[in-house]
């Protein structure tokens, strides 16, 4: 049995430092969420310790910044190359410095350890990560912010069997199991307007601005975190376009990837919902049965006749046609004639007289005169809701080829499409 993943402040053996409370602040403008989580722990143990901090990110999910407040003492991330960092790390540790080293973890892209350095007993730590995150779309237009329950000992995180991000499970944990608490205050703003914030979670009355542009929500006084605390926010007009900008941090580098101003761009398009394609139709099958049609498919002896060759295609397209559709099969030569004096409804019993009469179908009438069949075909009226598609099975030796070409044009628009199945050698 696999045992689930640890998340937190851990020791090396893997042990959890307590935690004593959690401290989120949440801004959500328009499809971004800024999330800025501080978590206080404390060596209560006897002994020194070397902790490293574990926590997953979902794949939509960026680390700007990393804090980490020991006993006082101040340290910020900075950005470095890999051996370089881990170097330095060594070096501080080595001389009883506090430290800490983030990474990546190399097996699993989506986790981040972090270590934090050395805990004397009775030391305590404040760990500060920042991070954006791209929110989901709910069926229902609704934004989803999810901050996961990740470090409580009980609960459980799930990877999907292919790449993608973290499938997060909602713990059930009795709330008194629970050994701290959270406290959480957001933020909404949208330029165009809020319609409503629902939270899984209680919460104090939700202060909007007038014009509700901009809302204030904090979980209620004493919130245990046994479970997951989810945010639905819905927006006024979540389809019209907006822009933000951002100023670049104070405290960092000019030209840097945060020292810079940036500009967000957000354009959620109402797409209509594509129809779907009908599964029914009038098919109808014009069958050349001219002299040239008893003729072999190729040179080779024996071969096939093209009027055999045609009927095993009819034969394979009448018993693949949908359900509830309508079709009709016309033979024509110097002369034409139809299975139906109108296009029948599809059912087992039309098919199977269909059938019967396509296996006893031949060669036998005379010329290749299409013309006044498509004629007699378009001159019928259409059936409500099914789009006439017409089949043509022919060896090409049609006669009065621009009177033809000229007719099914001007009846273009009764097809959805039209197909000619050549069966010539």
């Amino acid at each position: 049995m696999v045992s689930p993943p640890c998340y937190g402040l851990l020791t090396r053996q893997k042990e959890p430092v307590p935690l004593k409370s959690i401290s989120v602040t949440l801004s959500i403008r328009e499809f971004v969420a800024g999330v800025s989580a501080t978590l206080n722990y404390e060596n209560e143990g006897k002994d020194p310790l070397e902790a490293f901090f574990v926590f997953p990110m979902d794949e939509d999910s960026a680390v700007h910044s990393f804090e980490a407040l020991v006993d006082g003492k101040k340290i910020v991330a900075e950005l470095q190359e890999k051996s370089e960092a881990r170097t330095n790390y060594e070096n501080a540790i080595s001389q009883g410095h506090q430290a800490f080293l983030l990474e990546e973890d190399d097996q699993a892209g989506d986790t981040f350890s972090c270590n934090v350095g050395n805990l004397t007993p009775g030391s305590k730590a404040a760990l500060t990560l920042k991070y954006v995150q791209e929110l989901p779309l709910e069926a229902d237009g609704a934004l989803r912010y999810v901050l996961p329950a990740i470090l409580n000992p009980r609960y459980q995180l799930s990877r999907g069997s292919e790449g993608g991000g973290l499938q997060m499970k909602t713990p059930a944990v009795p709330s008194q199991d629970v050994p701290y608490t959270l406290s959480l205050a957001a933020t909404v703003s949208s330029q165009h307007g809020i319609k409503s914030v629902q939270c899984s979670s209680p919460v104090n009355p939700i202060e909007y601005l007038e014009d509700k542009t901009s809302a204030q929500i904090s979980l209620a006084d004493g919130h245990k975190f046994d479970r997951d605390v989810e945010f639905l926010v819905y927006y006024s007009e979540v389809h019209t376009p907006s822009v933000a900008v951002e100023m670049g941090a104070p405290a960092t580098k000019p030209d840097s990837l945060m020292g810079d101003p940036s500009a967000m761009v957000s354009f959620y398009p109402n797409i209509p919902e594509a129809q779907s394609p009908t599964a029914c139709g009038e098919f109808v099958f014009l069958m050349d049965r001219s002299g040239s049609m008893h003729c072999p498919m190729n040179n080779q002896n024996p071969s096939q006749l093209r009027i055999e060759a045609a009927k095993e295609t009819l034969i394979w397209l009448l018993k693949s046609l949908p359900v509830g559709c309508y079709f009709n099969i016309y033979g024509f030569g110097s002369s034409f004639e139809s299975f139906f004096p109108e296009s029948v409804k599809y059912t087992q019993d039309t098919m199977e007289q269909a059938l019967k009469r396509v296996k006893s179908m031949d060669a036998d009438l005379g010329g290749t005169e299409i013309l006044e069949p498509l004629k007699a075909i378009y001159s019928r009226t259409s059936i409500p809701g099914h789009p006439l598609q017409l089949f043509v099975f022919t060896d090409g030796e049609v006669t009065d080829t621009f009177s033809v070409i000229r007719e099914v044009k001007s009846n273009g628009q009764r097809h959805r499409y039209a197909d000619n199945v050549c069966v010539s050698g």
